[in-house]
């Protein structure tokens, strides 16, 4: 039986684990080449071997989505290596939540510099190549992009920008076959929350997650598939995944 992703390329970002990791791992599955992307480059190297043992055509490119040059070098890299560019998966971002009351102020320009600009970033580096083949742009963004909650205003923020963007492009480009996907996650079980550096909002996430079965990086690979295996006349444009625990 024919895989559904058989001759396409696809370039993921934040590759390196959570839902780059398995996205990465789900489109291999499906029979596409996938060039993985991210600043761990030993992590990449790691990923790079478990699916060249399953029988990937993989590329381990470095890339920090909030340097304009390394996007740009990153896609070109990516396509030189494997010939050409079908899907992209804009999953690299950071989720620093905390009150905006005496915030630390670096916080919001890394969510800023991360999760705006460098989709932003990679997307205009890899539209020409999407627009010649007509392909998938899949922009990761979170539910955090349609509700807003005490004490993740400036990531809120960060996640509205990206849905917004993503809109005003998919009616850009839409009639040039380019269909561009916006998944928004709720609460998934990854590294993300590790990396808070607010003390009180750390641990409340943490209480959060203990709390409920939070979704779990393949499901919403799942949901990735899922929009890129369409038919050519079907664009997916809004996936909303909360865990079944999770009210808001």
């Amino acid at each position: 039986m024919a895989r559904k992703l058989e001759g396409k390329v696809a370039l993921v970002t934040g590759a390196s684990s959570g839902i780059g990791e398995a996205t990465a791992i789900a489109l291999a599955a499906e029979g596409a080449a996938v060039a993985i992307a991210a600043r761990r480059t030993e992590r990449l190297e790691a990923l790079r071997a478990k699916l060249e043992a399953g029988g990937a055509r993989v590329f381990a490119v470095p890339l920090d989505v909030t340097d304009e040059a390394s996007a740009d070098t990153a896609v070109e890299q990516a396509v030189a290596e494997l010939g050409r560019l079908d899907i992209v998966i804009n999953n690299a971002g950071v989720m620093l939540l905390g009150p905006i009351v005496d915030a630390d102020t670096e916080d919001w320009r890394r969510m800023i510099n991360t999760n705006v600009l460098g989709v932003m970033y990679v997307t205009h580096a890899a539209l020409p190549h999407l627009l010649k083949e007509g392909g998938d742009l899949v922009q990761m963004s979170s539910v955090a992009g349609r509700m807003a909650r005490v004490g993740s205003g400036a990531y809120n923020a960060s996640k509205w920008a990206v849905n917004a963007f993503s809109e005003s492009l998919r009616q850009e480009v839409t009639s040039r076959g380019v269909r561009v996907t916006l998944i928004e996650p709720g609460a998934v079980a990854t590294e993300l929350q590790s990396h808070i550096t607010h003390p009180g909002a750390k641990a409340a996430l943490e209480k959060r997650l203990a709390e409920m079965r939070p979704l779990q990086a393949v499901d919403i690979a799942n949901a990735v598939l899922y929009s890129v295996t369409q038919p050519p006349h079907v664009s997916i444009n809004e996936i909303l995944v909360r865990p079944t625990d999770q009210e808001q």
